[in-house]
């Protein structure tokens, strides 16, 4: 039957993460793989009382279909966290649109802005999230290069005006950014850097797109105002998620933008999945008005900054002083972007990383066009400080068998 497939059907690949997630189990193995939260940082006390209440008490909601668009209540209470936090106003509930984790907010953009011939701009590395459904739409994406205070924004408006002056301006459909704590990159987009991508967007009639999964795992520095505040509804759509701040068994995203483009994604969403589960949706409203949520995760980000100042601690005692070996130094966020001198390979590194039970995600999975070969993802969320330890010698293990075999160290 596969030469019954699509021709999207047919470009699909296996997301590398989730592959790697079914021999995370395996005894003795570290994982630096997924961006998988700490589950002992989830309230699952707080969360079992709001569950058995409103399975009881709101049976006729919680276990019924809901609307396309959200829970009315979540989305009145993520509006208020949003101004109370982000300073973020003048929102209404239909500015907002609640889905299934933001994985599938990323979908429904890609739906409703993509055509074979649409081009879009994405960092380099990109998400491998954004890069699997954009690129199943539209192969004509523009890189920009990530710098340690975000993307190229020369390149960006380099790569604008040519495409402006071969009369393809129309068919760029927006740019997509992480502002905080890049997936897998690390990096966060400087103030100086938000207000000028506005004001590019503004020159060229562009739409941005700002993803923003990570933005309240802060643990050093200042917050910055979101693209989305800078920018307004009319020019930025911005996706938040609870899966990093509360639970990622929720599967709760929130899309936020002008309400003709969340209309859109409404009818996108109802093709897709009718309505996100009001069960999950119910048990986030509820636990938002009794619980302050930033209050409640200061723990969560002590104890992140612990393990992420761990790993950097690591690597610096591990491969601080050999020559081509360097590393982002995040703020915020779950990823370390390591870098590796050119020669190594980290996809063919990762059977010898599963050997000697140590998992990490190749670079090659953050590009579209099968590049990023020397670099690997480390996440430090997940496994306990003396796995980090552990896994940072395994690794360096793994990097120095590579590199003697193939004369590169």
């Amino acid at each position: 039957m596969t030469d019954k497939f699509s021709k999207i059907a047919k470009r699909m690949k296996s997301n590398i993460i989730r592959e790697l997630l079914k021999v995370t189990g395996k005894p003795g193995m570290i994982s630096f793989g997924g961006g998988v939260p700490d589950p002992e940082t989830f309230p699952r006390h707080e969360m079992a009382e709001i569950s058995r209440e409103i399975l009881e008490n709101e049976y006729r909601y919680t276990l019924q279909y809901a609307s396309t668009e959200g829970d009315p209540i979540l989305r009145e209470e993520f509006i208020a966290l949003l101004k109370r936090e982000n300073g973020i106003e003048g929102l209404e509930l239909d500015n907002l649109l609640i889905t299934v984790g933001s994985q599938s907010a990323l979908d429904l953009v890609s739906k409703i802005f993509l055509d074979e011939d649409s081009i879009y701009f994405v960092s380099k590395p990109v998400y491998l999230g954004a890069a699997s459904t954009f690129s199943l739409r539209s192969r004509q994406y523009v890189y920009m290069n990530l710098t340690e205070d975000g993307v190229d924004l020369d390149e960006l408006e380099q790569s604008l005006e040519e495409i402006k002056t071969r009369g393809d301006i129309g068919k760029v459909k927006f740019i997509y950014v992480i502002s905080n704590f890049h997936n897998p990159g690390g990096v966060t987009i400087s103030l100086a850097k938000r207000k000028r991508l506005v004001e590019i967007a503004e020159k060229y009639d562009v739409l941005i797109v700002e993803d923003d999964p990570y933005g309240d795992l802060r643990y050093d520095g200042e917050p910055i105002d979101s693209i989305f505040k800078i920018g307004g509804q009319d020019r930025v759509l911005l996706l938040k998620t609870f899966s990093k701040i509360l639970s990622p068994g929720l599967r709760l995203g929130v899309v936020i933008g002008n309400h003709d483009v969340i209309r859109k994604m409404v009818m996108a969403k109802q093709a897709a999945d009718l309505c996100t589960p009001s069960l999950t949706q119910r048990l986030a409203a509820r636990y938002l008005q009794r619980h302050d949520i930033m209050a409640q995760i200061k723990p969560t980000i002590a104890l992140y900054k612990e393990k992420k100042d761990l790993m950097l601690a690591e690597l610096e005692k591990n491969f601080g002083d050999m020559e081509g070996f360097h590393w982002t130094r995040p703020d915020g966020g779950l990823f370390i972007w390591f870098t590796l001198p050119e020669g190594f390979n980290t996809d063919e590194m990762l059977e010898m990383g599963k050997s000697e039970n140590i998992l990490f995600v190749p670079g090659i999975a953050f590009s579209l066009d099968d590049t990023c070969k020397n670099s690997m993802r480390l996440s430090f969320c997940l496994p306990p400080k003396n796995d980090i330890i552990e896994g940072v010698r395994r690794l360096k293990k793994v990097i120095m068998e590579y590199g003697k075999e193939r004369n590169l160290l």
